[in-house]
């Protein structure tokens, strides 16, 4: 195996990596097992800017035994498109807690946060992006559960387009209630000590991994798309 790859998260300490190699027959994409010990393989660990560490894995022409093969030899593409479905539900999950807790910790400041002599919740401009913030934490709930509702179904258009659609709604509103939450906190929003600071970091890091929210809304719309034999057929 030669290559690179980066952004190993947790790949640091690893004791065992799935690695993901083209084949240079062109049979297709396999997936490995890699001892991280191995000779020729390298890895420089670096912390992420949401909390978890991370490495580059470098790979100079490391030899693996054959039963270090996972599955038919260039046949793992299906398979990883299939569990990147999944994971993409579970970020959807994790997304919604950090969100809920950011929402909580905001309300909370709003109360008790005092200008000229009243609290700034009582502001009615404040209230608005509060209430802005809670309808789009539960429209990213609901698309949560669909994507919940789907994840473990058989591989299908109809599958991937609502993971599709549910990652771009929990992307958009991970990045919105993240952003209006450190502003209303102001300055305290971003303390590294206030635990909002890390939340936000993690909504913001969410959004990127698996495809952000502009890739997602790209793959629902091809899902969308009729063939045109078939659109000449309805016309």
């Amino acid at each position: 195996l030669s290559g690179r790859k980066r952004v190993v998260i947790g790949g640091e300490l690893a004791h065992t990596i799935l690695v993901t190699a083209r084949m240079s027959d062109g049979e297709g994409v396999s997936l490995f097992l890699l001892d991280p010990a191995a000779e020729g393989v390298s890895r420089t660990g670096y912390p992420c800017i949401d909390g978890p560490r991370a490495c580059d894995l470098a790979l100079a022409d490391v030899y693996v035994e054959a039963d270090s093969l996972l599955g038919p030899a260039g046949k793992a593409a299906p398979a990883l498109a299939y569990q990147r479905g999944r994971a993409v539900a579970a970020q959807c999950a994790e997304a919604v807690g950090s969100m809920e807790e950011a929402f909580r910790l905001t309300l909370d400041y709003l109360k008790t946060r005092q200008q000229f002599g009243a609290a700034i919740g009582r502001f009615q401009a404040l209230q608005h992006r509060m209430a802005e913030m809670r309808g789009e934490l539960e429209l990213a709930r609901s698309m949560t559960i669909l994507a919940a509702c789907v994840a473990d179904d058989p591989d299908s258009e109809s599958r991937s387009r609502r993971l599709a659609a549910a990652k771009f709604t929990v992307a958009r509103a991970s990045q919105l209630i993240a952003e209006q939450s450190v502003q209303l906190h102001g300055g305290i929003g971003m303390t590294w000590e206030y635990s909002l600071a890390h939340h936000a970091k993690r909504m913001v890091m969410l959004t990127h991994q698996f495809g952000d929210d502009d890739f997602h809304l790209g793959q629902y719309s091809a899902l969308l798309e009729i063939p045109r034999q078939a659109s000449q057929q309805v016309a």
